[in-house]
């Protein structure tokens, strides 16, 4: 990659090193150039189902491709799985991309993965990436704050709690009141909404849901807390998928007049 007079240079990618980048939302062109410079050094990439295709024919031919995805309710890799790999591809003195949809540590397990490969005394580096919860309200014209509703904003996962851990409690969230964001929110939307009711938010209050954000498949649904669960399975909406609870999500059609379409 040829970079401009006076632009930072761009680091070397040891053998024997694991990157863990994110690869953004979906569209290829929301790579950060640090992320492009690994795919395009990287001897072995382990990826994950929400890398968008394009991005990895950015790799050498001879770059060895590992899907590692994890998807709700289909078979996958076990963390454990990954991380062994990971660190056996080191050993091996292979430069090797660990590539994740988003950013690597937002609901990403970067952090598992960083710890597992710092224990086998592996050298790490993190490329962040754009957390898909946050592009995703920007691109459909939601500002994750704004002066005028709300200094803070919450994000959460939305998919049920696994290997014993606490999910999170919705109903304390919604006494915050603040506006949330669900990564990965769909099979429990029902029971989400619900528990946010009980906790106190407005039955009206705006919400939206934003499926395959940057992508040709992008769809944006408006709607309320009360309406949300039905108007998502009126409307087909499944993974993946974004959902934004709360004002920010009703300053949307304020901008739609002079907002251009990403595509």
């Amino acid at each position: 990659m040829r970079l401009p007079d006076g632009f930072p240079g761009l680091p070397d990618f040891p053998a024997g090193e694991v990157w863990l980048a994110g690869a953004g939302p979906g569209d290829p062109r929301l790579l950060t150039v640090l992320a492009l410079h690994a795919v395009s050094h990287a001897d072995t990439l382990v990826h994950d189902a929400l890398v968008d295709p394009r991005i990895l024919g950015l790799a050498r031919d001879d770059a060895e491709r590992i899907f590692a995805g994890k998807r709700g309710g289909r078979p996958s890799p076990q963390q454990r799985e990954i991380n062994t790999l990971l660190v056996d591809r080191a050993r091996a003195g292979r430069r090797v991309l660990r590539l994740k949809g988003g950013d690597p540590f937002v609901f990403g397990r970067g952090w598992d993965e960083a710890a597992a490969l710092t224990e086998a005394g592996i050298r790490f580096r993190v490329i962040p990436g754009i957390t898909s919860g946050l592009a995703a309200a920007a691109l459909a014209g939601i500002p994750a704050t704004s002066r005028d509703t709300n200094h803070a904003v919450i994000l959460a996962a939305g998919h049920r709690a696994q290997d014993g851990k606490s999910a999170a409690d919705w109903e304390a969230l919604a006494r915050i009141g603040q506006p949330i964001i669900l990564y990965m929110p769909m099979a429990q939307l029902a029971d989400i909404t619900a528990a946010l009711a009980r906790g106190g938010m407005a039955a009206d209050t705006p919400a939206a849901i934003i499926q395959g954000a940057s992508t040709t498949e992008e769809r944006v649904i408006e709607s309320s807390l009360a309406r949300l669960a039905d108007d998502a399975e009126r409307e087909g909406i499944g993974a993946p998928a974004i959902v934004v609870i709360g004002r920010i999500a009703g300053l949307r059609q304020g901008l739609l007049p002079s907002m251009v379409g990403w595509r």
